[in-house]
C-alpha cells in the first residue's frame, strides 16, 4: 500500500489550506487514517486521525478547532482542512493507516510552510 500527501505550500499566518491523501489501495472502512507531521529539529507527532466507521475524529489539542479530517470513499482520499495557520504549524506532513492504538506511514510527505 502507498500513500500519497500533496497540496502543501508556503501560506500566511491566519491562512487556510487544505491537504489531500490519495490511498488507491486502502479499504477505508477497515482502517483508520493518520495525519502527522514533523517540523524541523523536531519528532513526529500525530496530529489527527479518523476511525475506519467516520464517526471518530481526534485532533492533538494544539490544532483542535482550526483543522478538520474527512475522507471521500469513492475517491478513497483523506483530507486534512488546515484554518487558522500559524508558523508552529509549519512541519512536513505525512498520511498513515493504522487502527485505533498506532500508525504506519507509507509516502512521502508535503512541506507546509506558514510565514509570519
Amino acid at each position: 500500500v502507498q500513500l500519497q500527501a500533496f497540496g502543501g505550500g508556503v501560506v500566511q499566518s491566519g491562512g487556510s489550506h487544505q491537504l489531500s491523501c490519495g490511498a488507491p489501495g486502502v479499504n477505508f472502512e477497515n482502517t483508520w487514517m493518520y495525519w502527522l507531521r514533523q517540523a524541523p529539529g523536531k519528532e513526529l507527532e500525530w496530529v489527527s486521525r479518523i476511525s475506519n466507521d467516520g464517526r471518530a475524529r481526534n485532533y492533538r489539542d494544539s490544532v483542535k478547532v482550526r483543522f478538520a479530517i474527512s475522507r471521500d470513499l469513492s475517491r478513497k482520499v483523506v483530507y486534512l482542512q488546515m484554518d487558522n495557520l500559524k508558523p508552529e504549524d509549519t512541519a512536513l506532513y505525512y498520511c498513515a493507516i493504522g487502527n485505533r492504538r498506532e500508525w504506519t506511514i507509507k509516502g512521502q510527505g508535503t512541506q507546509v510552510t506558514v510565514s509570519s
